[in-house]
């Protein structure tokens, strides 16, 4: 499945939650065979995510990648009604979320997201869906910075998907028995193919790779297939490795 033919066909969806409205969601990004298990938040890698919410009701999920960095989708922080990026004080982080409490809500002094990425063209635009929180202080030594990887993944790299979903936005849920699958080139940049499953919410969240008894960011999800197949997609870390630099 090539990717620009699935976003000629509309099938893809941003996998940001928004406020709730009064017909149910559609949620892309599950296929026919939801593997969605919770997973422990105190435990790695999923204690280095974290909740990321806007002031006009968005949430989706981040990764912390140093000290006062989280990653995210850039999609997450675009409000539709002023067709403005949001400002770094209407955004939230909650680190180590679960049923209502949080270890530490920190605030973003700073955002920074790739200059080619177009808010009002998202299905043309995943290439470049990434953005950077720059925190205020340093995140809760509980939540230890992940690393980022330098080459893409080849297909068939095993790879994890977890994040606040949606429908379980009280906890983290993730796929644990996924891969790559390949790479897409679009104008904008290449693309991850994947297999894993999420959902609205899971936005931002890191696609993690186990390297050498090391996790890491290979990409990060920003959205998902409407077909029966689960075809995914994430922007690669390649896309914002300079930014780190």
């Amino acid at each position: 499945m090539r990717l620009r033919s699935a976003l000629l066909a509309g099938a893809l969806l941003a996998l940001s939650a928004v406020a709730a409205s009064a017909a149910a969601p559609l949620l892309p990004g599950l296929g026919p065979d939801d593997r969605r298990v919770p997973v422990d938040g105190t435990a790695a890698p999923w204690r280095s995510l974290a909740k990321v919410q806007t002031g006009i009701g968005g949430r989706c999920t981040g990764a912390l990648i140093g000290a006062r960095r989280v990653l995210t989708a850039a999609h997450c922080l675009f409000n539709p009604r002023t067709q403005r990026f949001l400002p770094a004080s209407s955004l939230h982080v909650l680190f180590g979320y679960e049923r209502g409490e949080f270890i530490e809500h920190s605030l973003v002094a700073e955002v920074i997201h790739a200059d080619a990425y177009d808010p009002l063209r998202p299905r043309e635009e995943y290439a470049a869906d990434w953005a950077i929180l720059v925190l205020a202080a340093d995140a809760p030594p509980q939540a230890p910075p992940l690393v980022v990887a330098e080459a893409a993944p080849a297909p068939g790299t095993a790879v994890v998907l977890g994040g606040y979903s949606q429908d379980k936005a009280q906890i983290i849920t993730a796929d644990t028995a996924c891969m790559v699958l390949g790479t897409d080139r679009t104008t904008k940049g290449p693309v991850l193919i994947h297999d894993c499953n999420g959902t609205r919410g899971t936005s931002g969240s890191p696609l993690l790779a186990l390297k050498e008894g090391e996790w890491q960011v290979v990409g990060i999800a920003v959205a998902g297939s409407t077909d029966r197949l689960t075809l995914n997609f994430a922007v690669p870390a390649s896309a914002f490795a300079a930014a780190l630099r």
